[in-house]
């Protein structure tokens, strides 16, 4: 057995399915017999959005054709308004999709590329060795073993695989928070049929998803298509409580918040149904990601508490990884120290997103003035596009050595290419995760063993690009007789000879 993943939620299927496009047909350990229901995250924000369009799941996961199109108007950062209309190019991008439709759909993807996904199946340790991994396990049937040559941890926070590894998790426990979120029924008439707004007798218009501060706490206001409306309140400096959530203790949260009463009745439709409080969060990153032969990926190496951005954080480990893995099971180039060199730097990103929010969203009149002094540099576009590219996560560039062309280390950017057999997208040619040369040149003469070549012209001033199978770019040139040597260097550093699987 080549690869064993602990973990059947988002990041542990991606990371599957990369692995089965990269010839390699991983088991999955699953320890709940069925998706869970439990309401989660509500849809995919950041550069992830773009990744699953070049695996051809967009339309999937969101139920409408693509290609994904940037936010253009308007975000939020720590409740304050991100106004992306100043940006020329904005690479905000979102999909609204409840964490139960992803995992079906990356599940239906992941046994459609062959993988062996066990449901109601336990990790339970692993002892490791110079040549591979013995995993145990506990099945409908009983205990039992697997050797692997290598064990991934897509197992949460709390992640087992973590822990056996020895692996710490250092940060910090936020406990002075506490959040509580539901879905509800609001009066229709409180609701602005163009806009969308929930107008508030007593407070004032609310605009939908965009997060508000008050001098009592935060709150929000989702109204998610075809759900009902989710309510999230965040105070601070509560005590601490074991009683069961209800809808009252909702109410009085918003009422405390907002200083009014607003009608919340409860949800229609069938659940499950949101209604839930959160004490404190956690900003944590592990000590390492990876102990020989065992990886971590997603909550498991990294939590922070900033909402929106954890599954663009962890799809992300898994289709860097995946494409790494499948190579040294292969006998391919091993990469495999790459990965957290290239995926630490995202998460430590990530923690500064959740700590700036964190500490802009707490109470005080001095944070009350830090905001209105944020609030007025928030006008300058160079500002709006730093805080843009830390949401969707593409300020991170890969480590590159002195000289590299701007692009390389960068997810490659959305081409419209123009090819002998017509026009396709950049984000079409790359859904089988190979290694790509887009030859852009005049002639179209370039070529590397082992590695697929495209022939195009594009609306661009490259005239060549070298991708690795997560779509991020390893060589490129602007010049039209590019430097062979220098592609046919990038080419061994990251596939080697005889790194294609078999088509």
């Amino acid at each position: 057995m080549d690869v064993v993943i602990v973990g059947g939620g988002p990041n542990g299927l991606v990371l599957a399915c990369e692995l089965a496009l990269g010839g390699v047909r991983p088991v999955v350990l699953e320890r709940l017999t069925e998706p869970s229901a439990e309401p989660r995250s509500n849809g995919l924000v950041g550069q992830v959005v773009r990744v699953v369009d070049r695996r051809g799941l967009f339309e999937r996961l969101g139920g409408r054709p693509g290609p994904p199109t940037p936010n253009n108007a308007y975000f939020m950062f720590a409740a304050m308004p991100l106004n992306l209309s100043l940006l020329a190019d904005s690479p905000v991008y979102a999909l609204p999709v409840p964490e139960v439709q992803t995992v079906r759909v990356l599940e239906e993807r992941a046994r459609e590329l062959g993988v062996d996904v066990r449901r109601g199946h336990s990790f339970t340790g692993f002892t490791q060795d110079d040549d591979g991994v013995t995993v145990t396990a506990e099945g409908p049937e009983g205990p039992y073993e697997l050797r692997t040559r290598y064990l991934v941890g897509a197992d949460s926070a709390h992640s087992p695989v973590r822990k056996a590894a020895g692996i710490g998790f250092p940060g910090v426990t936020y406990d002075r928070s506490t959040h509580r979120a539901a879905h509800v029924t609001v009066p229709a008439e409180w609701i602005d049929p163009v806009s969308g707004a929930l107008d508030v007798p007593g407070h004032g218009r609310i605009l939908p998803f965009l997060p508000i501060r008050t001098d009592h706490g935060g709150f929000t206001y989702a109204p998610l298509p075809d759900r009902p409306a989710l309510i999230a309140t965040a105070e601070w400096d509560e005590p601490a409580t074991d009683e069961p959530m209800t809808l009252d203790e909702m109410r009085a949260s918003v009422r405390r918040v907002l200083g009014v009463d607003v009608p919340l009745d409860p949800p229609h439709g069938a659940g499950p149904h949101v209604l839930r409080r959160l004490n404190g969060g956690n900003t944590r990153v592990a000590e390492r990601y990876r102990d020989g032969r065992v990886f971590l990926v997603g909550d498991a190496a990294h939590v922070f508490a900033a909402g929106g951005t954890g599954l663009n954080l962890g799809m992300q480990d898994a289709v860097n990884l995946g494409w790494k893995l499948a190579a040294a099971v292969r006998g391919g180039q091993d990469v495999l120290d790459t990965y957290e060199a290239e995926r630490r730097p995202a998460a430590e990103r990530a923690v500064t997103y959740a700590q700036a929010q964190a500490a802009l969203l707490s109470p005080g009149e001095d944070v009350t003035g830090l905001r209105a002094l944020f609030g007025e540099l928030l006008t300058q576009p160079d500002v709006v596009r730093v805080l843009a590219d830390l949401i969707s996560g593409t300020d991170v560039r890969y480590p590159v050595g002195d000289g590299a062309h701007p692009l390389v280390g960068r997810f490659a950017p959305d081409l419209d290419l123009r090819t002998a057999d017509g026009e396709v997208r950049l984000a079409e040619l790359v859904r089988r995760a190979r290694p790509l040369l887009v030859d852009l040149t005049a002639d179209g003469h370039l070529d590397v063993e082992g590695v697929e070549v495209v022939r195009a012209k594009a609306d661009t001033a490259v005239t060549a690009l070298l991708l690795r199978p997560d779509s991020y770019v390893a060589w490129a040139s602007d010049d039209e007789h590019p430097d062979r040597d220098g592609l046919r260097e990038a080419a061994a550093r990251w596939f080697g000879r005889g790194d294609r699987p078999d088509a």
